[in-house]
């Protein structure tokens, strides 16, 4: 069964590396981004979270599939 694509985000192709991100769960290949914080619990006993780092994540368009990847 094919599950019809999401119209309401601007989903686009995505290369990391080199590579065509393709959703492993529905072969899709167009996702919408979002920045993630990669919250720790000593950041956040001390009210720091702002010094965590940063993911970008790529949701598919499709099935909602989330790939994670760590900033630098």
């Amino acid at each position: 069964m094919r599950v019809p694509e999401r119209n309401d985000r601007d989903a686009q192709e995505v290369i990391k590396a080199g590579y065509t991100l393709i959703c492993p769960v529905c072969n899709h290949d167009r996702f919408w981004s979002r920045k993630t914080q990669m919250n720790t619990r000593g950041a956040t006993f001390f009210n720091l979270d702002w010094l965590n780092k940063n993911a970008t994540n790529y949701i598919c368009n499709r099935c909602s599939y989330i790939f994670w990847f760590l900033e630098s």
